[in-house]
């Protein structure tokens, strides 16, 4: 019985303030404003954060860029931004002969069409490769070929 009498049996660890050291008669949490500051904190002077830099006073520049995606042309117009000249434009279309055209006239020549007939593929617009042109600049934007 002795023993048990020379150790004692250990307590309850000690509290979280206690083992830190914070004052545990404080009552408030934040501190308390002094006279002439408001009561919400927006007059209080917080200590700046240990280890942190102070703010830089330099100015950050962004620069936005914007990528066109890549426009496909067809026999219709088409909606964009000109290259040349930077304005939203719709395109202007403007008809050639192609490669489609040319086999469509020789293709009718060997059906025996002669007398004129195989022109008629020089006509059809459906049939002619499409320039698309700017309206406001005259610049060539882009061009859909039939073959």
């Amino acid at each position: 019985m002795s023993a048990a009498s020379a150790n004692p049996v250990p307590s309850a660890p000690p509290s979280y303030e206690e083992a830190v050291g914070i004052n545990v008669n404080y009552p408030q949490p934040y501190p308390v404003p002094g006279p002439g500051q408001k009561p919400d904190g927006k007059g209080t002077n917080l200590p700046p954060h240990v280890g942190q830099p102070p703010p830089a006073n330099n100015p950050i520049t962004v620069q936005t860029v914007y990528v066109q995606q890549p426009v496909v042309f067809y026999d219709r117009p088409v909606q964009m931004v000109c290259p040349s000249c930077n304005q939203v434009i719709v395109t202007r279309l403007s008809y050639d002969s192609g490669a489609l055209t040319w086999l469509s006239c020789g293709g009718l020549c060997l059906l025996g069409c002669i007398a004129g007939c195989c022109l008629i593929p020089f006509c059809i617009d459906a049939l002619k490769d499409v320039d698309h042109t700017c309206p406001k600049c005259s610049a060539l934007v882009g061009s859909y070929k039939r073959l």
